[in-house]
């Protein structure tokens, strides 16, 4: 069977996707799949590359180029909708917009492909930090304090949004872009100046911003994986030594330090699970997720994000916890595929039966 490897992308989260995506490949079962790599360039174009029967030696094979004076890694420029082959699946490494905010879901969807992941709607839903915080707010998950705050609002009267902040919230406050993910945007704020300067930030990426409540608490994470049949893992926390970990600390200088599993009371770690679920089904969840909740020292459980395409880099975490659950990554990224056929064959069966 084909496995159609979806790296890059127009999004900030570009250099991450490719990150990821050769984590993929040193674990693939070569023994049963041929990967064919489709890198999206940060200008648009969807360059087909190689098809690998075993896994590379050097990450440069992703770094694909065309055209003329393309050098040792070439490809082949092509129309997206020339992907789509019978015995094949998709797998999107693909992060923030254009990635896993449901717009290329939906494209899998119409041309009719399987693919690794959640659906159109869970995607977009789990991507807007606005749209997920009602969604979870509906169904009764406690989350820290937070103001949506849209570019256009801002604009016509940032009197009136300082003070819906400042009156709904103390500082300091996180402000970030409502479609993004990796830290990208994210800025916090002491004061007011520093407010408007974070909500600058923010608008570089989306035009929809959210501003929360900052707390004092740890950061534990859960991840998820099924379709109807969900299950967790324990919670893992990321052992911090600034305030918060921004792009750069998460991927280039890879100074996230990980406790798996996070060192909590059994009473929390059995709510954290319990909220993962709850959160992963409200949002009708496939596939896999990874579920982010800050813990104050009174053990109190906040759920801050569900990503349902969480990094898969060599030191992400959510291959790690699943790792620590028994579950290696060869073994994962199997399980992944099997649930996005099994999800594929479901959806094609309800169309037929229709």
């Amino acid at each position: 069977m084909k496995i159609v490897l979806l790296y890059g992308g127009r999004s900030a989260e570009h250099e991450v996707s490719i990150l990821s995506a050769y984590s993929v490949l040193q674990a693939v079962y070569y023994d049963y799949y041929q990967v064919q790599l489709v890198f999206i360039a940060k200008t648009g174009e969807w360059v087909k590359g190689p098809l690998l029967t075993e896994k590379p030696t050097s990450e440069e094979v992703l770094h694909l180029t065309w055209g003329e004076g393309a050098g040792d890694f070439s490809g082949e420029v092509i129309q997206p909708s020339s992907i789509k082959e019978d015995d094949a699946i998709v797998f999107p490494i693909l992060h923030g917009p254009n990635g896993e905010d449901g717009t290329i879901q939906g494209f899998f969807e119409t041309i009719g492909m399987p693919y690794v992941g959640a659906g159109v709607l869970t995607s977009a839903c789990g991507m807007d930090k606005i749209m997920t915080k009602y969604i979870l707010q509906a169904g009764g998950i406690p989350q820290v304090p937070y103001v949506p705050v849209l570019k256009n609002q801002w604009k016509e009267n940032p009197k009136q949004i300082f003070e819906q902040c400042e009156g709904t919230l103390l500082y300091p406050m996180f402000v970030k872009p409502a479609n993004m993910g990796s830290s990208v945007g994210i800025s916090k704020a002491e004061n007011r100046e520093e407010l408007q300067n974070a909500l600058h930030e923010a608008y570089k990426y989306d035009t929809r911003a959210i501003v929360e409540q900052g707390i004092e608490a740890r950061e534990i994470e859960v991840a998820i994986l099924g379709n109807e049949d969900v299950r967790t893992t324990q919670a893992g926390e990321i052992v911090k030594d600034v305030d918060f970990y921004d792009y750069n600390s998460k991927y280039i200088d890879n100074k996230i330090v990980m406790q798996i599993p996070a060192e909590i009371p059994d009473e929390v770690q059995e709510k954290a699970q319990e909220y993962a679920k709850k959160a992963y089904i409200l949002l009708g969840g496939s596939g896999l997720s990874r579920c982010d909740f800050f813990l104050t020292n009174k053990n109190e459980l906040f759920l801050n994000e569900l990503n349902t395409m969480p990094g898969f880099t060599q030191f992400s975490m959510y291959p790690s916890l699943w790792e620590k659950m028994g579950l290696k990554y060869g073994d994962l990224i199997e399980e992944l595929i099997q649930l996005g056929l099994n999800r594929f064959n479901q959806r094609q069966a309800f169309l037929m039966d229709a």
